[in-house]
């Protein structure tokens, strides 16, 4: 493929913005040329600066033959993927499918049967997966700089008010008109921390045994925002995710490999690694990452292998499967969560949530394992 190469992209508001940045960045470098943009509300020609001026449409199979576009990127919402991804590939386009890549498992294993049949790439965009970090991170433990491999554990504490499930009717839903949207906290926001967990682990092409789950919500939503799972890596010791988007504050996520002599924690958003030994001050390195659009279009240049081909992420699609055929989320008390209204509208503070996501991925122990009053009567059931 010689020259700029066509590319629609699918979503332009929301996530879409931060494609549209890159995308103009790849433009200028010579590498892709926007020809559509589809999305039902219109894009302003002050958004596509720089980008030329793409048709636009709200028909994504129309759009794409018309453009010839060889790369669809899509950022449209969850439930929507499957449809999309494979409208895409039925016009002969090449696919970024932003995660998670579908909302259930059934729809997860008909794509990636219509992507063999079509002969086309299609690129998940777990981006921290296109970091050399994790890589990093597990070559590091391998080595023994950290004894021992007692468990994986990943925490996130991020902050959501009423706005953030306000900007859209599917946000913070696990089904909408009998139609499975699974927008939790663990397989949307922190998608990125459950697929870097089991990379880490070695679990992200196969999860056995099953996942011990504790789904909570503190906001007047369906889905979850406070949650832990736990489930075993191959080598048999416990991969742990704790998050919440029901934090005082904003917290770098990470994801740890805990040793008998310290741990290598991994900072994925930062591609950042640190090895931390207790009575030394930890040692830190910082890693490049490879843009996933970029390494599809090298892809299809030269055959570069894909960073994140659809069926790296069935470890991460066998743990939302059992988010989404969990029981619902039970709400948290009110006693133990402070309400704030402020500009960006109603937050939700659990108290202490903090630190306890940070025990739980140390610890390997899920919520109710750590006598906090409002999961104590939690099982941990095994989905």
């Amino acid at each position: 493929m010689s020259g700029p190469v066509p590319v629609v992209l699918a979503g332009a508001h929301g996530h879409g913005r931060w494609h549209l940045d890159n995308l103009r960045r790849l433009a200028a470098a010579g590498r892709i040329r926007l020809v559509g943009v589809c999305d039902p509300v219109p894009v302003t020609r002050a958004d596509l600066a720089g980008l030329g001026e793409p048709e636009q449409s709200t028909d994504l199979g129309e759009l794409v033959r018309r453009t010839g576009a060889a790369v669809t990127v899509l950022v449209t919402p969850i439930h929507t993927h499957l449809d999309l991804a494979r409208t895409a590939l039925a016009a002969g386009s090449h696919v970024l499918l932003e995660k998670p890549p579908t909302a259930t498992l059934a729809e997860y294993r008909l794509l990636r049967a219509e992507v063999a049949r079509s002969g086309l790439a299609c690129q998940v965009g777990f981006q921290s997966l296109g970091s050399d970090a994790p890589e990093a991170a597990r070559a590091l433990a391998a080595s023994g700089a950290v004894g021992d491999i007692l468990g994986v554990g990943a925490a996130g504490a991020w902050v959501r008010t009423s706005a953030y499930y306000a900007r859209a009717p599917w946000a913070g839903r696990r089904r909408m008109d009998g139609v499975d949207v699974v927008d939790g906290a663990l397989t949307n926001p922190f998608a990125h921390a459950v697929a870097t967990a089991l990379a880490l682990a070695g679990a992200e092409r196969s999860v056995a045994g099953g996942v011990e789950l504790e789904l909570f919500h503190a906001h007047e939503i369906d889905a979850d925002d406070t949650s832990c799972l736990r489930l075993r890596a191959p080598g048999g010791y416990p991969v742990t995710v704790a998050v919440t988007l029901c934090a005082r504050s904003r917290h770098d996520p990470y994801v740890s490999i805990n040793g008998t002599r310290g741990r290598v924690r991994l900072y994925y958003t930062l591609d950042e690694v640190h090895l931390e030994i207790p009575g030394a001050g930890p040692r830190v390195s910082t890693h490049p990452r490879t843009d996933l659009l970029e390494n599809l279009l090298d892809h299809l240049a030269d055959g570069t292998p894909l960073l994140v081909p659809l069926e790296r992420t069935e470890g991460f699609m066998t743990v939302l499967e059992a988010v989404r055929t969990a029981p619902d989320p039970r709400p948290i008390p009110a006693t133990a969560q402070e309400v704030a209204t402020g500009p960006d509208g109603v937050g939700r503070v659990v108290t202490g949530v903090e630190g306890l996501v940070a025990r739980s991925a140390y610890t390997g122990r899920l919520f109710s394992e750590l006598g906090v009053p409002w999961a104590a009567s939690t099982t941990g059931a095994r989905r």
